[in-house]
């Protein structure tokens, strides 16, 4: 970056957004792209993404413009800009004809610094004719392209009109484009790549790691009563609770709510207004849950969102990845929690075999699946195995389950056998119960009915409970050597990679089954992730909640969320160092000079009180 450039990226940094520094490689890719350069930027969720294409356009001459898929998210950023005193609108479908000329309006005039588009919008004659207007005037600052990951054909976001993006360059050849997502696999980023014609731009991959999201899984047993405990920990916090179909979405939403959390939920089955309402619920109002499925996250700009919890196995380890990477935007704590047990791996197997995609992404998708399955077994820190997923190194973390619990791991070779030898010798045609009842050598109607208590497997497991028995045959699903068949009842199967374990050429490591008391996992102040508040005191901590009410007050008086007026963090700041004129406010992280303007003497009168 050039040195004024730098110093006035720097400038505009602490004046407009309040941060007198930037994070990580945020300066270099500013500087590049208000230099003119094209830039694709792979940072997590909570990275502040936001910020590489923010400052160049403020930087350099014109109007920036963002195309952005989500049309809440749009409106959100235009609130969040418009409290820090830049001048933003957005074109989507939520305006009417006069609003929309007065944009248009705004644009032509110059009295805009960003202007946000829905993609399908953006190519549309009328707004690629308003685009030509202000590239006359030399007036266009940059595009930036945002959940760039949407132009992947074989990805759950996929975009059709993201596929057309790419004409922005044969267009307008001389304005720098920058696109910016938060998760891609190296094959993703290099369809990113071509897809968009950023064959030539600079690429800047941050750190994926997310040290504040602590990780955990446990062995599916009671899953409502398991999230019960789990959601004890997070009383009047924000949070997302993924389920796989629409229907465990309600019953699940108007469960947690007959238990006294509030809950909405959210699926495409769902009518628009209903949507959107429940959305903005979330994003307005504190310690809302929403219990959804994969339709719901991609680019929510809440920054205390403080837990996700899944009930079901997501599709793949970027899928993982990106939801639970919608907790703790702010760097506050936060937990990723997830359930999983072998109907799991069941349904998703069966998913990819049913579905009538080509062959080759059935086989991707399940490649996926198994790396994914490969994180969920794994012994090793859970933040060491998805960070080396997406080709970065790291030390184990001592945030996750398998760093704070280690589990105990054991030689499952016989058990293994003894397992596969009984879905072998009743024929291949029953389920997990069934077969656990004959290894356990229990006689039941069904055992009697076919004879199985005369196979030699008959009672052969009566070592291990049937907790221990579900952990081995999830963990022979898992690694590939059984597989069920749903269209038989989810009858096991024998695959080509059990032959070597039941001829005893190969040893298998499992992790011990630890039953759990009532299906609980509440946990201990101690064993839990801390809290923003763990460290205050409790004179800053009633401070802290002073300032939060003044501020949901302030958020409901201008129908914005509370997070747009501050963020959490910069309350604790406020809480914690107390400052008492406007130059110490001004000293505060996330405190710009529009909102020293517009709060500082509501904040300071707040803290003379205290």
């Amino acid at each position: 970056m050039e040195t004024n450039t730098h110093t006035a990226a720097l400038e505009i940094l602490h004046r407009v957004f309040g941060y007198t520094a930037f994070r990580g490689s945020q300066g270099d890719i500013v500087g590049h792209v208000a230099d003119g350069g094209d830039a694709l930027v792979l940072m997590p969720t909570g990275g502040g993404k936001s910020l590489c294409y923010q400052i160049p356009a403020l930087l350099r001459h014109g109007c920036g413009v963002v195309i952005s898929p989500l049309i809440a998210l749009m409106q959100d950023q235009v609130d969040a800009l418009t409290q820090l005193g830049v001048k933003a609108a957005y074109l989507n479908s939520t305006l009417d004809w006069q609003q929309v000329q007065e944009v248009e309006r705004r644009v032509l005039c110059g009295d805009l610094d960003l202007l946000y588009v829905a993609p399908e919008r953006l190519l549309t004659d009328r707004c690629l004719s308003l685009l030509d207007k202000l590239e006359e005037d030399k007036r266009l600052a940059l595009f930036a392209i945002d959940e760039a990951h949407c132009v992947s054909q074989w990805g759950h976001d996929f975009r059709p009109e993201y596929l057309q993006l790419s004409a922005l360059h044969n267009r307008y050849p001389d304005v720098p484009r920058i696109a910016l997502t938060a998760t891609a696999d190296t094959a993703t980023r290099e369809e990113m790549r071509v897809r968009l014609g950023l064959t030539e731009a600079r690429v800047f991959v941050a750190s994926f790691d997310r040290p504040n999201i602590r990780y955990l899984i446990v062995e599916k047993d009671n899953p409502r009563k398991q999230l019960l405990g789990f959601l004890a920990n997070h009383k009047g916090e924000a949070g997302i609770v993924y389920c796989l179909s629409r229907k465990k979405v309600e019953e699940t939403a108007a469960w947690l709510t007959s238990q006294g959390i509030p809950a909405l939920p959210y699926h495409a089955g769902l009518p628009a207004e209903v949507r959107a309402d429940n959305q903005r619920t979330f994003l307005r109002e504190e310690g809302i849950t929403m219990v959804a499925t994969i339709a719901f996250g991609m680019g929510i700009d809440k920054p205390d969102v403080r837990f996700v919890a899944h009930l079901d196995l997501p599709k793949s380890l970027e899928a993982y990845y990106q939801e639970t990477g919608r907790a703790g935007r702010d760097g506050e704590p936060a937990e990723a929690w997830m359930a999983y047990g072998l109907q799991d791996v069941v349904l998703q197997r069966s998913r990819i075999e049913d579905s009538v995609a080509p062959e080759e992404q059935k086989r991707l998708e399940a490649q996926k699946l198994n790396a994914l399955l490969a994180y969920a077994e794994s012994p090793r820190c859970r933040r060491v195995v998805l960070l080396d997923y997406f080709g970065e190194a790291s030390e184990p973390c001592n945030n996750c389950d398998v760093c704070l619990t280690p589990p105990e791991l054991w030689d499952g070779t016989v058990a293994a056998q003894k397992a596969l030898s009984v879905v072998y010798r009743t024929g291949q045609r029953f389920g997990v119960v069934h077969l656990i009842d004959v290894l356990r050598g229990k006689v039941s109607d069904k055992v009697k009915q076919w004879g199985h208590d005369a196979l030699p497997t008959f009672g052969v497991g009566a070592d291990l409970d049937d907790g221990a028995w579900r952990a081995v045959f999830r963990q022979l699903v898992a690694g590939g050597m059984l597989t069920a068949d749903l269209a038989e009842h989810g009858a096991m199967k024998l695959t080509d990679a059990a032959r070597p374990v039941l001829k005893g050429e190969q040893t298998l490591q499992m992790r011990r089954h630890v039953a759990r008391k009532g299906g609980s996992s509440s946990k201990s102040r101690s064993e839990r992730a801390p809290t923003k508040l763990d460290d205050m005191t409790l004179e800053d901590q009633s401070l802290f909640e002073d300032l939060r009410q003044w501020r949901a007050a302030t958020a409901k008086e201008q129908g914005v969320p509370a997070y747009v007026i501050l963020h959490d963090k910069t309350l604790k700041e406020l809480a914690e160092e107390r400052p008492t004129t406007r130059d110490q406010l001004m000293n505060i992280s996330g405190m710009g000079t529009a909102k020293l303007e517009r709060y500082g003497d509501d904040l300071l009168g707040i803290i003379r009180a205290a």
